[in-house]
């Protein structure tokens, strides 16, 4: 079984690097010349059939947090981010996290919620009349489904609220939907678009609104991790992320910033595998908002021995069907490199390298404070900024980080001098 602990990866040149991921996802010998295309997938006549009034491509960087092991299988997570440090903190997190056994998580299937908004009807009458037709319904939207329906799956529940607004009450219809290994909003709004007219004929209400929730609150998946007290720092550190937590479960202004550093881990992947970061973060948002504030997604405690544990639990609609999967190469290569084979595989993935993330912020910030690292990270970009070449980075760093002086002016000064 493929070894995700690399050691010194880091170190490797780009070309190492394809190797190692070539040899540990099995990659063809396309899928490399893919990777190293420098268009980063998407050619201009693709981006012009993806989006309307393209002119352009914007490419960001693609790089591996190493270490992860979920579920007691190795991973090579693909991240896209801008930001330094981050996979270098999600890679350290998941080595802190293997000798307890790395992270366990466990997914819901994956149920997608379809919503039919119904006005100018008498709501009790009309809820009678549609728990009365349910089969009719649902038989009506797993037509337009013919895969889902051979493999079992497609609409299977029918409920309904009553909303009271401002303006009236009205009738809120809900599908149930179990999409497989998509994302599912195409087969869901159409499966709402379906049944409206009959949702029509059966209330003679109106249908407005046909259309999914993005608040997978049916596809909930819950990761926990727990890392040996000494080597997080020892007891005086575990306390003190514990207190960390507890000022963003408690602080609305904390709790934004706390969360942004799970959603750094989170929307990379999701970036890398072509998911939809909007509706994940739109879901992570409002599940964190729940109770009435918002607060900390994730939760840490200690064990009888003393050792961090750390949960995070999140709606989470992925998949590694559909979308732009079919049509981005990069992000095909990207899932074949995680070798996720289901949507709850692709999600536990996901959710893990959000709690790896969340965990090294966290432990930054109860110690030395979260700039010393990511300034030294920084440092290139700021090299680079300055004018630097490729040769002469290396070196405006190495005095950048010896002088504890990190800034593009520095950087700028170091250049002239050279």
């Amino acid at each position: 079984m493929p070894d995700s602990s690399i050691s010194k990866f880091f170190e490797k040149s780009r070309t190492e690097r394809l190797n190692v991921i070539k040899n540990f996802a099995n990659l063809s010998e396309d899928d490399i010349k893919s990777l190293e295309l420098p268009d980063g997938g998407i050619t201009f006549d693709k981006a012009d059939k993806m989006v309307e009034n393209a002119f352009g491509t914007f490419s960001l960087p693609l790089g591996i947090a190493t270490n992860f092991k979920i579920n007691n299988k190795d991973y090579l997570v693909p991240m896209v981010i801008e930001e330094p440090s981050v996979i270098a903190a999600a890679s350290k997190a998941a080595k802190l996290a293997r000798p307890k056994g790395g992270f366990t998580v466990v997914a819901d299937e994956s149920y997608s919620i379809g919503q039919i908004q119904v006005l100018g009807t008498d709501i009790d009458n009309a809820i009678s009349k549609i728990k009365e037709n349910t089969q009719e319904i649902l038989d009506l939207a797993n037509s337009k489904s013919n895969t889902l329906s051979k493999m079992g799956k497609g609409a299977k529940e029918i409920t309904c609220k009553k909303l009271d607004t401002d303006f009236e009450s009205m009738l809120i219809v809900e599908l149930l939907i179990d999409v497989g290994d998509a994302m599912g909003a195409n087969v869901t709004n159409t499966m709402c678009e379906s049944v409206a007219p009959l949702i029509e004929k059966l209330t003679g209400g109106k249908t407005l609104l046909r259309i999914l929730s993005n608040y997978s609150t049916r596809r909930m998946v819950k990761a926990t991790a727990i890392f040996d007290k000494d080597s997080v720092g020892g007891e005086e550190v575990v306390d003190n992320m514990i207190h960390a937590y507890q000022f963003a479960k408690h602080d609305v202004y904390r709790a934004v910033t706390h969360n942004k550093g799970i959603m750094n881990g989170i929307i990379a992947v999701a970036n890398a595998t072509g998911q939809d970061s909007r509706a994940i973060e739109a879901a992570a948002n409002a599940f964190a908002s729940r109770s009435g504030q918002y607060r900390s997604l994730s939760e840490w405690t200690k064990d009888s021995d003393g050792n961090l544990v750390g949960t995070l639990e999140i709606p989470l609609s992925v998949g590694i069907v559909g979308g732009i999967i079919n049509v981005h190469p990069v992000a095909k290569i990207c899932t074949k490199i995680l070798g996720a084979e289901s949507a709850k595989e692709m999600a536990c993935i996901i959710t893990a390298t959000g709690l790896a993330q969340n965990f090294s912020a966290m432990r930054a910030l109860a110690t030395d404070g979260i700039q010393k690292g990511h300034m030294r990270l920084h440092a290139r970009n700021l090299a680079s900024a300055a004018g630097a070449s490729t040769e002469q980075i290396d070196k405006i760093v190495s005095q950048m980080i010896e002088e504890n002086n990190i800034s593009v002016n520095r950087a700028k000064e170091l250049l002239e001098q050279n």
